[in-house]
């Protein structure tokens, strides 16, 4: 006998509704003449993302400028032994298991490592003014296993030369710089928290595998990664940093729980959960992208360079397994006044309160502009305030 079919609720009913008018709205965007881009930078951003890796396909292409003819070109071959990032690349690549999914055949995950491997020094050596970072390899891996190498070797060229930018110059400054609008966005939205943080003297090193991998090598789950790639790819470059700031004020309460102290504030931070509500975030993030743009920021993060330089060198002291918070608070003290003098000669403007949530698609270049008009300068500093997207 067979069991009688299970009635579906109406919240799964609903689900799956929505789900289907999504597809059929990212299948209609796709379908049109010119396509229509800033339709599938809303698909990306909205909730659930774009749902399938068949659809991240189709449309990360377009969310980087990417033309599709260029997968009709034969990849070129890859002189490993003459490449001087090659020993370092392997490296990192061989310690990079868990990034493939549980349960996947050795030789099938194998085989995956070596693309990896070819991407990253085929995008290096087309690219020669481009460094390689450890860190680079999550994002490149997340590509791969979502849309194979050969179109995977062309998004991650272009998103090298553009949202990673900063990441992959000859030193760590504009990497630094980036990490400098962390504290200030934390602090328009609860000062409480900011300050604690800055009495534990924590800096932000604990976000830097966070921003530099853009979550892929902290994240356990692909799912989630995947859905934080939609998003991202779909926005402003430093919206990474933005969703950082969220996930640190979404943990407020165990932060001012925390004792105030560099080393066990910084533990805390350094081991997201699992079980975020990614959504949430998601939409919390955009609404700080757009209630605290990048422009009203910089001038703010500029005062706290001095600050994150000598905080950041307990990424370094950690490598060594030093104690970083004993010489870190003493470098800190060294500087605080420098850094009082710099605080008192800059006036950061406060946001107006009737700033309404705009559409973050806004924040996604048409294919009329592409992506290198939003991200083709060297530091954010720079290209914040001339591209004023939301005046």
């Amino acid at each position: 006998m067979k069991n009688p079919k299970r009635a579906s609720s109406p919240e799964h009913s609903d689900g799956d509704s929505r789900r289907k008018k999504k597809m059929n709205d990212i299948t209609q965007a796709l379908s049109v003449s010119p396509v229509d881009v800033a339709a599938l930078r809303r698909m990306a951003i909205s909730e659930g993302g774009l749902l399938t890796d068949e659809i991240r396909c189709q449309v990360w292409p377009w969310l980087l400028n990417v033309p599709l003819h260029i997968l009709d070109q034969e990849p070129e071959n890859v002189d490993r032994e003459n490449n001087k990032d090659y020993n370092q690349v392997l490296l990192d690549v061989q310690r990079s298991l868990r990034r493939f999914p549980p349960g996947m055949p050795d030789e099938q995950r194998e085989g995956l490592q070596e693309e990896l491997i070819d991407i990253i020094l085929r995008v290096l050596k087309r690219n020669p003014q481009l460094h390689y970072y450890q860190g680079y390899h999550d994002i490149v891996v997340t590509f791969l296993l979502v849309v194979k190498e050969r179109l995977a070797t062309a998004l991650v060229e272009k998103l090298s030369t553009h949202h990673l930018r900063d990441f992959m110059d000859p030193t760590m400054d504009n990497t630094k710089h980036i990490l400098n609008y962390l504290m200030p966005i934390i602090e328009r939205v609860n000062p409480e928290v900011h300050d604690f943080m800055q009495q534990a003297e924590v800096g932000t090193v604990f976000a830097l595998s966070w921003l530099i991998t853009w979550f892929g090598h902290v994240l356990s789950d692909f799912r989630h990664v995947v859905r934080l790639y939609d998003f991202f790819l779909a926005c402003h470059p430093l919206m990474p940093i933005y969703f950082a700031a969220v996930i640190v004020l979404y943990r407020q309460d165990e932060v001012l729980d925390c004792e105030c102290d560099m080393a066990m504030v910084h533990h805390l931070l350094s081991q997201i959960p699992q079980d975020l509500p990614y959504e949430t975030l998601i939409s919390r993030a955009g609404d700080l992208f757009v209630q605290f743009p990048p422009s009203e920021l910089a001038r703010e993060a500029a005062s706290h360079e001095h600050m994150a330089s000598s905080t950041f060198k307990d990424f370094d002291l950690a490598s060594t397994q030093q104690r970083p918070d004993s010489v870190l608070r003493r470098r800190r003290r060294q500087k605080q006044a420098a850094l009082e003098n710099s605080a008192s000669n800059s006036v950061v403007a406060r946001p107006s309160a009737t700033r309404r949530f705009v559409r973050l698609a806004v924040m996604g270049l048409t294919v009329a502009l592409g992506a290198a008009a939003l991200a083709v300068v060297n530091t954010a500093l720079e290209w914040a305030p001339k591209l004023d997207l939301f005046p």
